[in-house]
């Protein structure tokens, strides 16, 4: 055999050897483990929440929610200034979110809400059926976008803290709500400011007594 050709067969395997060592060959699931180490651990959108709801928004309950009466007064009469000074939201466009509170007499309870008529003859609805959305999230202007490395990361926290009023706040509103009692609330509420509705206003309720 002559010298080039071993000389040719000697580079095959050194290149053969170089390219076996090269390769590595991983289950999908360590790559993943691997890459999730490497970024920290995942968000948890139900621990987030529960810890929003007990150390921000209940206590702004108390502390920065809106007087529901005095509110629609004003979205009456200066529209922009109400939007201005008392609504939040995370993205841009029509749709503003408010923290409002509000007490009234029960007159009517159904299996989607209880209806309350505030003290100026206005009534609004306690929703107790369809909590959804992102009111709750966004009424209090405590959460901001900068907070989250992605929007499902963000939805999932709509989706967690309607989910602790169901299970917080519906049972306890459901079990004792009776026509003709007197009922305090704090809560969220949804308003597009080009298509202005204040008929048949609904309110995510956080808090009722």
């Amino acid at each position: 055999m002559s010298t080039s050709i071993l000389k040719n067969l000697a580079l095959l395997v050194l290149v053969g050897v170089v390219a076996y060592n090269s390769v590595y060959i991983k289950k999908l699931d360590e790559v993943k483990k691997a890459a999730g180490s490497s970024l920290g651990p995942a968000f948890n959108a139900a621990t987030y929440s529960e810890t929003f709801w007990t150390t921000k928004l209940i206590p702004a309950t108390q502390q920065s929610a809106t007087d529901l009466t005095s509110l629609l007064t004003l979205l009456k009469t200066d529209k922009e200034k109400a939007m201005s000074s008392y609504s939040h939201a995370l993205g841009i466009g029509n749709i503003r979110y408010f923290l409002v509170k509000g007490e009234g007499i029960i007159t009517a309870i159904s299996d989607e809400d209880v209806t309350v008529l505030l003290p100026d003859g206005e009534s609004v609805k306690l929703a107790t059926e369809y909590i959804f959305g992102n009111a709750v999230r966004d009424a209090s202007g405590l959460i901001q976008i900068t907070e989250f490395d992605n929007t499902m990361d963000l939805n999932n926290v709509s989706a967690a803290l309607n989910d602790i009023i169901r299970r917080k706040v519906i049972p306890g509103l459901k079990s004792r709500a009776k026509k003709g009692d007197k009922v305090s609330f704090v809560g969220a509420i949804e308003l597009n400011r080009e298509h202005l509705h204040l008929d048949n206003l609904e309110v995510i309720p956080i808090t009722v007594k």
